[in-house]
């Protein structure tokens, strides 16, 4: 328990209502005008300021006639009132963000193309309509991904989409991609697939991968791994280097810098989806980040 020092005042029993009522009846010119703008009686505005002068010790007000009037010396206690008022209604507008869905903090997973090319302008704007929110952001394979909203660890994640729809996930569709295969620079463009590879791959694991090597085999591609990365770049200049083909998403593919690999036909187009946890509590920022994303027009 806090020790107050013996030396400190002792503080009045002040309600925010009666500071209410003692900055209406400063702004008003009548007492009964001041309680109209608080929604209370006159009688009600009359006895709650009675009880804050007898909680102060101090007389606030004296009369004029019929009427009373706030003393010289109220002035103090009715900036104090002003003061005090701001700032609870500054709280007041925090715990309305808070309870309404747009302050808090939201945990989101994304794999790198859903955070550098297809939802970054949500994020941004995210950001900027809504800045107390603290918006984390991890950026993994579908496959942590997956697991980090299975544990707890992030509230939403955008991957894609599991090879086996898990029960204890929602999986909400968002958009679908097309993956496209890709050449060192000099192949014939015309190869059969058989002559396809060998192959520079994401990790043996990963969704994507599985997606890949299903629709090389259904292509007649031997399907030859030489070596593997998450990282695109990574792979594009492993295939520029001649160490072997690829298959990647046609966005980040960058014609202007990755002109010089071979573009062969699309091969397959996997799905991109917004993943949490299947009967977990609703956090309302996490709701509304979720609302944004699925916003976002479909492919």
């Amino acid at each position: 328990m806090r020790r107050v020092p013996a030396d400190s005042p002792v503080l009045p029993d002040l309600s925010i209502r009666q500071l209410e009522y003692l900055a209406a009846v400063a702004d008003h010119q009548t007492f009964s005008d001041a309680a109209s703008d608080v929604g209370v009686s006159a009688s009600a505005l009359s006895q709650g300021l009675a009880e804050l002068e007898r909680r102060l010790g101090v007389e606030l007000f004296e009369r004029e006639g019929r009427r009373r009037k706030l003393r010289p010396t109220a002035v103090p206690v009715v900036e104090h009132a002003r003061h005090v008022l701001a700032l609870t209604a500054d709280l007041a507008r925090w715990r309305d963000r808070l309870t309404g869905g747009v302050s808090g903090t939201v945990r989101l997973g994304m794999i790198d193309v859903a955070a550098v090319v297809h939802f970054p302008d949500v994020l941004r704007t995210f950001r900027a309509v809504h800045p107390d929110v603290d918006l984390v952001l991890r950026v993994q394979p579908s496959s942590a991904l997956v697991e980090a909203v299975r544990s707890g660890d992030v509230d939403l994640a955008v991957c894609v989409e599991p090879p086996t729809p898990p029960d204890d996930l929602e999986l909400t569709p968002l958009l679908t991609e097309p993956l496209g295969v890709y050449a060192p620079p000099g192949t014939d463009q015309r190869a059969r697939a058989d002559a396809w590879g060998p192959w520079v791959l994401f990790p043996a694991g990963s969704h994507t991968r599985l997606q890949v090597e299903q629709a090389l085999a259904a292509a007649g591609a031997p399907v030859t791994v030489a070596a593997e990365s998450h990282q695109p770049d990574v792979i594009r200049e492993m295939v520029r280097l001649g160490v072997g083909w690829t298959v990647l998403p046609r966005s980040q593919v960058d014609p202007t810098t990755d002109g010089d690999l071979v573009a062969g036909r699309e091969l397959l187009r996997r799905r991109l989806v917004l993943t949490r946890r299947r009967r977990a509590v609703h956090d309302p920022v996490v709701d509304l980040l979720s609302q944004r994303l699925r916003r976002r027009p479909a492919n």
